[in-house]
């Protein structure tokens, strides 16, 4: 198994939830569950921004556990784009990558998603979609072999959507990575998941 979770505890108060499940390489997740459940709170323990109490967290037998955010295999989009709005799109989308990408991938990525005029504008000037697709570049490309996304098409239109899962989708399998995806919505679920999760309480 390449990300390995069991029983991973996470306690806030009087808030307490348990989570385990296991994924190979280049498997897909799409996480769901009622609001409050606890969805985006697993992801940001296995980012390592969340204390977690007890349990394992393991990628390829590593302990992630024992890693600070900055050193874990993990390139994550939050639910806030978190765009450094003091530099152009274009420098947003080269952040992380690597040398060769910059010249290949990233062109295709920019056409993919309809971003080729916008890339010397400021985050501040792009529209909500806008700057969820340069987010969701940014992202997807870098060099991280687990990839975890939040509602990342929540601001999207059908036909943009549609698009980005395509992006998201061939990206992930050019490049044989894993995906972690929080959505509430089946069309996303039958684009890019191989796998489900259903949290309840």
């Amino acid at each position: 198994m390449a990300l390995k979770v069991e029983h991973l505890k996470i306690e806030f108060d009087d808030w307490s939830r348990d989570y385990s499940f296991e994924l190979t390489e280049t498997e897909r997740l799409a996480i769901q569950g009622p609001s409050g459940i606890g969805k985006t709170t697993l992801l940001l323990a296995i980012a390592g921004f969340i204390p977690i109490k007890s349990g394992r967290l393991e990628w390829k037998s590593e302990n992630l556990r024992d890693l600070t955010p900055e050193k874990r295999p993990i390139s994550m989009l939050f639910q806030d784009d978190n765009l450094f709005e003091h530099i152009s799109v274009r420098e947003n989308i080269m952040l992380g990558l690597l040398p060769h990408q910059r010249k290949t991938r990233l062109v295709d990525a920019i056409e993919a998603l309809s971003l080729g005029q916008q890339l010397d504008k400021l985050p501040g000037q792009l529209s909500g979609g806008q700057r969820q697709r340069v987010a969701l570049i940014r992202t997807v490309l870098r060099p991280e072999p687990l990839v975890i996304l939040d509602e990342p098409f929540a601001e999207l239109d059908s036909q943009t959507r549609n698009q980005a899962q395509v992006f998201v989708r061939d990206s992930l399998i050019a490049d044989g990575k894993t995906l972690l995806m929080i959505t509430h919505q089946g069309e996303d679920v039958a684009a890019l998941a191989t796998q489900t999760l259903q949290l309840s309480h």
